[in-house]
């Protein structure tokens, strides 16, 4: 009970210090480092728990569930960034009093999101969505993506709509997912994000460097045939005004973004506004300002990345109010095994069994 009140502090309040002071105003005299170790524990044992299950899932042990059966399901896919704390080695005669020094790079925990939606393409609000996400790369992120679907029953959803933005890293892997879940293929639909469509119609107008008036228009009428699924013409108009330029110009880029997309069939967004699919990536962005940036990205504030992992999992399950649940799993898990290993080996995506 102590463990789990002091980690749900910890996870919910900005910094350790305000954790330390809420815990004291409910009768929990504890100091920074116990605090920090306790829920960093806790969530270690999260991530040791959810390892076991993916390794279970791998083995064909794992019976799909009925959480999502019958649903209009989404899975939004994104990236946040955290600063972590790689140190450096120590010189062999440091000086008393010298601190330990450490490089601060940047990483891009990827985040993932899967609810059920309505008719008309939004979050129903009597069903918690699904949160979670990892620092181990994408590899590993495809594998969880695909067994939360597989384990909430997904495969007998009505339909599954992935939506992300143009990242090549989640577009590569999104056959291998469909795959490893056992997904229909003609009840999935893979969309594109239409707030990132139009921010790149909007810096292709201004890398073509157009006058304001000329540029504005040009944009509102683009904006009004994307709405309408009407891409190619964008596209076509884009290229006519870029031409004569270098193909090492950036507005190529753009472009070619749009049409590779749109040959896709990522961006009919008239056809899914019709069939009330979600079309705008707002959850998984609020995600990760939630889960991530207000309680991982504070300014002076660096991670070991095993620790980073382990907040964001127990914060995870707070926010999306899967507490109850997880936790007593994770308490069954670790009083049959108190191994607290939770890496593990990323998924070869070019085949159906991921490699142990």
């Amino acid at each position: 009970a102590v463990q789990a009140l002091v980690a749900r502090t910890m996870a919910l309040c900005p910094s350790i210090e305000m954790a330390r002071k809420e815990l004291r105003r409910q009768g929990l005299n504890l100091d920074k480092k116990t605090v920090r170790r306790i829920a960093e524990q806790l969530g270690t044992e999260f991530l040791a728990w959810r390892r076991r299950e993916l390794l279970t899932w791998r083995l064909g042990n794992t019976p799909p569930g009925e959480e999502l059966a019958g649903c209009r399901v989404a899975v939004q896919i994104d990236g946040g960034r955290v600063r972590t704390r790689a140190n450096k080695k120590s010189p062999k005669k440091r000086k008393k009093g010298q601190r330990r020094k450490f490089d601060t790079p940047w990483r891009e925990p990827k985040v993932l999101v899967i609810f059920a939606f309505d008719e008309q393409g939004k979050m129903k609000k009597h069903r918690q969505p699904l949160i979670d996400g990892t620092l181990l790369g994408p590899d590993h992120l495809a594998e969880l993506v695909t067994w939360h679907l597989h384990r909430l029953g997904a495969a007998n959803a009505e339909v599954v709509v992935f939506l992300s933005d143009g990242a090549p890293w989640i577009w590569e892997r999104l056959d291998w997912i469909i795959r490893r879940a056992g997904l229909t293929a003609s009840r999935t639909v893979r969309v594109l994000d239409w707030c990132h469509a139009v921010e790149h119609v909007s810096r292709a107008l201004t890398l073509l460097k157009l006058k304001d008036a000329e540029r504005i228009q040009a944009f509102v009428e683009m904006r009004t045939l994307l709405k309408q699924s009407r891409h190619a013409e964008v596209v076509a108009e884009l290229e006519r005004l870029a031409a004569g330029r270098s193909e090492k110009h950036k507005v190529w880029t753009e472009i070619r973004y749009l049409k590779k997309h749109g040959e896709a069939g990522h961006m009919q967004y008239l056809t899914f506004k019709r069939r009330g699919l979600p079309f705008g990536s707002g959850a998984v962005e609020s995600t990760i300002r939630r889960v991530v940036n207000l309680r991982l990205k504070n300014n002076a504030m660096y991670w070991l990345e095993e620790n980073a992992e382990a907040i964001f999992a127990i914060r995870a399950a707070l926010l999306s109010d899967r507490w109850e649940t997880m936790l007593k799993a994770v308490q069954q898990s670790m009083s049959r095994d108190a191994r607290l290993t939770w890496h593990w080996s990323a998924p070869t995506m070019d085949t159906d069994a991921p490699s142990n």
